[in-house]
């Protein structure tokens, strides 16, 4: 009997151990359950705090990318009101049989002999430079402009009374002149010298170099070929020199001369500004043209400006010969080219990169090429 009672209180204290495991184990998942439900809501917690702390930037973000649209349409606004500026400031008369339109600083378009060209006062660039200026006229009509610079030369800028240039030279401190420019030879004082020069008739170029290094991509160049690009002779052989006005105005002639096609310095629409970002992709070719003005300090280089067909012929026009005047008056205020030893030129949308009449960066742009060659002097 005692054995048997031993045995049933073993089997009750089984069974009361067997009923503690369980109720421990229920109470470990209810635990457990309890504890994830706690965790699914700090997590809930924390996503809505994340999202919270989230909003302010995301709004922020929206309302950056609101903002630069704006600044965006702001400076495409102001690009366009700068050049309605100038339209309505143009002042149109017929002289001679020309249509000319004149602009607020001293640019001129003319429409004369079935084409339209540009051009514009080349001392304006030079006053930049200038410790002091003094003007007078002579008794011919030339008006002659010293631009004193503060290392002691002198530039002297001789043109007539329509803005075109006759001559110009550097005066160093020893009173050595070097002469740059010297149209004098096809100057007629006396005599009626039309706006538009007839262009000069050449045979068709052929070409015997590989076109890339007659046509040098600024953007894939190395400063080798820059320099390389900018010393090059003519592609051929010409028979005499020309005054910078047959240069200007005769594509063939120019042709001559390899180029520099500066792709990395693009315009937006209606913009002829150089933006500071692009600025300091012209440190290259500054010092390539400053390395060539060390061997050589007469050397002359035209800054070509264009545009694509958008647009009205005389807007374009206007655009591309400030895009040419832009770019060369950073080369001198950023990277100290001397001014003038540049010359430049707006060709509007006559010279297409890509032949398209739909908007295209790449036709608006700048070129740059040496001229020296071509120049006749005195």
């Amino acid at each position: 009997m005692e054995a048997e009672r031993v045995r049933a209180e073993q089997s009750k204290q089984a069974e009361r151990k067997a009923r503690v495991r369980e109720d421990l184990k229920r109470r470990d998942e209810r635990l457990k359950a309890e504890e994830n439900q706690l965790k699914a809501t700090d997590d809930r917690l924390r996503q809505r705090e994340e999202r919270t702390r989230a909003e302010p930037e995301q709004q922020r973000a929206k309302e950056g990318v609101l903002r630069e649209r704006e600044q965006g349409l702001d400076r495409s606004e102001r690009r366009l009101e700068r050049l309605a500026d100038i339209q309505r400031q143009r002042i149109e008369r017929v002289e001679a049989g020309r249509h000319i339109i004149e602009e607020p600083d001293k640019r001129i378009i003319v429409k004369d002999q079935g084409r339209t060209i540009i051009r514009h006062d080349e001392t304006q660039r030079l006053r930049h430079v200038a410790r002091e200026l003094r003007t007078e006229r002579r008794s011919d009509g030339i008006i002659v402009s010293f631009f004193a610079r503060p290392n002691g030369t002198e530039i002297v800028s001789e043109v007539d009374d329509k803005g075109r240039l006759v001559r110009r030279y550097r005066r160093n401190r020893d009173g050595r002149e070097i002469v740059l420019i010297d149209n004098r030879r096809w100057f007629r004082p006396d005599g009626p010298m039309s706006f538009v020069d007839a262009p000069v008739r050449l045979a068709p170029l052929t070409l015997h170099i590989p076109r890339e290094r007659y046509i040098v991509e600024y953007s894939r160049a190395s400063d080798g070929d820059l320099y390389d690009t900018l010393v090059a002779p003519p592609v051929e052989q010409l028979a005499r020199g020309y005054s910078l006005e047959e240069i200007r105005f005769s594509q063939p002639l120019r042709e001559r001369m390899r180029r520099v096609d500066l792709d990395d310095i693009n315009f937006e629409f209606g913009s002829w500004e150089v933006t500071p970002d692009q600025m300091p992709r012209l440190e290259r070719l500054a010092s390539a043209i400053k390395r060539v003005l060390a061997r050589q300090p007469n050397e002359v280089f035209l800054i070509e400006g264009h545009t694509d067909a958008v647009g009205s012929a005389e807007d374009n026009l206007t655009l591309s010969d400030r895009r040419a005047e832009a770019v060369a008056t950073v080369l001198t205020q950023t990277f100290d080219v001397p001014p003038e030893n540049l010359v430049t030129q707006g060709y509007g949308e006559q010279f297409p990169k890509i032949n398209t009449q739909d908007p295209e960066r790449a036709n608006r742009r700048v070129a740059l090429r040496r001229i020296t060659p071509l120049l006749g002097r005195g």
